[in-house]
C-alpha cells in the first residue's frame, strides 16, 4: 500500500480561498497537486477544500452521514465544479478474488460508500447549477 501524505497547503493567493487559508489540509499528493492548480490558475476565481457538507445515505449502515467533497471551485466564466480526487483504482468495483480477503472486503465497502457519496454529490450539483467531477492521477496531467 502506498504511503499516505498529509500536510498543510500554503496558498500563494490566499484571497482566492473560501475558508481559512491557514488551515488548507491535503490528504494526498494528488490533492496537494490539485490545490496548487487551483491556487495558481488565473481562470479559477474561488476555491475551497472540504468546506461544503453534503448529506448522503449509506447503504452499509442504513444511516445518514455528511460527506465533505475534496474541492469546490468557481471559474472566471462563472462555472462551478465539485471535485473529488481519488486514485483510479478506488473508482471501480474491486475484482473478486478466489478467496475473499479482509482487504477485498474493505475495498468493497469503501467502493459502496463512495458510490453513495458521489450519487448525493451529483444530485446536489444538479440542484445547484454545478458539475461533479471525479479526478484521478490519470486526469491530473490535463489539469
Amino acid at each position: 500500500m502506498a504511503k499516505s501524505y498529509k500536510g498543510l497547503y500554503k496558498a500563494t493567493h490566499p484571497k482566492k480561498y473560501v475558508g481559512n487559508p491557514n488551515q488548507i489540509v491535503y490528504r494526498s499528493l494528488l490533492e496537494r497537486r490539485f490545490m496548487r492548480y487551483c491556487d495558481l490558475n488565473t481562470d479559477i476565481v474561488h476555491w475551497a477544500s472540504e468546506e461544503l457538507p453534503i448529506r448522503y445515505y449509506s447503504p452499509l449502515d442504513k444511516k445518514w452521514h455528511r460527506y465533505f467533497p475534496d474541492f469546490v471551485i468557481k471559474t472566471i466564466k462563472d462555472k462551478k465544479y465539485m471535485i473529488e480526487i481519488k486514485p483510479s483504482r478506488q473508482c471501480k468495483r474491486p475484482k473478486t478474488p478466489k478467496r475473499k480477503t479482509r482487504s477485498f472486503m474493505i475495498e468493497s465497502f469503501n467502493y459502496i460508500k463512495n458510490k453513495a457519496k458521489w450519487s448525493a454529490a451529483r444530485s446536489f450539483c444538479s440542484d445547484n447549477n454545478m458539475q461533479f467531477k471525479i479526478i484521478t492521477e490519470k486526469d491530473l496531467g490535463s489539469w
